[in-house]
């Protein structure tokens, strides 16, 4: 990869990273989880990037792929534990990154805070060129137990690449797996911990997509619509990324048409038991010759936000 290419990295890294935390920074009970979203799409949009899925915020047991739709009338509650998880991408250049919020006024949920962030940290620490993602699921293992909770075994951290959001190799959140780091190259790493029994489930409707950017003309597809999904690139789009400009009709007769074709894939709430509670830390990170550089650790993107850049 030549510094050009980096630099662009850094940039999406930048604005993902400036996302995740102006998202959380408006959680509060009562806030709709649609709002928080196309907020954080407009601010993302604001700094120059565009979002390499739709920016995601799961709540409680519910551990990710929550994608608040057009007409959600989901809204935050006191005591939630609540996950944004944000992917910017310049000119395909996909960053990935996620934090957890506790929305409990008495801090209950501070040991989840402290076993996803600090598996997260451990989990950094361990990585370099080389290194077997064996041990940097024994850390993340090590840390979530530490605090008393679960790591959550069947979700993985993943390599990412231009135009791509998840490719080889997995980082597991146990000392499972096979694959090495490899210097080049970026992956996001991210540890999920719960006090439940550690396993995910698919459960409800899905408002997430994928279909390729050569997705093909089929029968009771719409000509706008299936252009609009061409133009996500091959990432993960929306619902409401075609809602907000389409027809619902057509919107609905291309995805069902895409699906009976296999075209498309399709992204249901990943799910813990019940009653549970989940928490997420994410960091996109460089693997250099001797290290490793964390690109969404930086929030300050080139371009400044039009209200920071009003009150300066």
């Amino acid at each position: 990869m030549n510094s050009a290419e980096l630099d662009t990295w850094r940039e999406a890294a930048a604005i993902a990273g400036h996302v995740r935390e102006y998202v959380a920074s408006l959680m509060k009970p009562g806030a709709k989880l649609i709002d928080l979203s196309l907020e954080g799409h407009r601010r993302i949009e604001e700094l120059g990037g565009k979002p390499a899925f739709p920016l995601q915020i799961s709540v409680n047991h519910i551990a990710a792929h929550y994608c608040a739709y057009v007409g959600d009338e989901s809204v935050l509650a006191e005591n939630d534990l609540v996950k944004v998880d944000c992917g910017v991408h310049v000119d395909g250049y996909v960053a990935d990154t996620a934090r957890t919020v506790d929305l409990s006024k008495d801090g209950r949920h501070a040991h989840f805070i402290a076993a996803a962030k600090g598996a997260l940290e451990a989990a950094i620490e361990t990585a370099g060129p080389g290194v077997d993602v064996v041990e940097i699921g024994r850390e993340v293992d090590r840390v979530i137990r530490s605090h008393g909770l679960n790591p959550v075994r069947n979700l993985t951290g993943h390599g990412v690449g231009r135009w791509i959001i998840h490719r080889s190799p997995q980082i597991p959140n146990v000392p499972s797996g096979r694959g090495r780091l490899k210097a080049g190259t970026c992956v996001a790493i991210e540890p999920f911990a719960t006090d439940g029994p550690g396993l995910i489930h698919e459960e409800g409707d899905a408002h997430v997509f994928m279909a390729k950017k050569t997705a093909k003309k089929v029968k009771g597809s719409d000509p706008a619509v299936l252009d609009a999904v061409r133009a996500f690139g091959g990432l993960p789009f929306g619902s409401r990324d075609l809602l907000l400009h389409h027809p619902y009709d057509a919107v609905a007769d291309t995805l069902n048409a895409l699906m009976r074709a296999n075209q498309l894939m399709v992204y249901p709430p990943l799910c813990e038991k019940p009653g549970t509670f989940v928490a997420q830390f994410e960091h996109t990170i460089y693997v250099h010759d001797d290290g490793v550089e964390v690109l969404t650790a930086n929030t300050e993107p080139s371009r400044k936000p039009a209200e920071a850049a009003t009150r300066n």
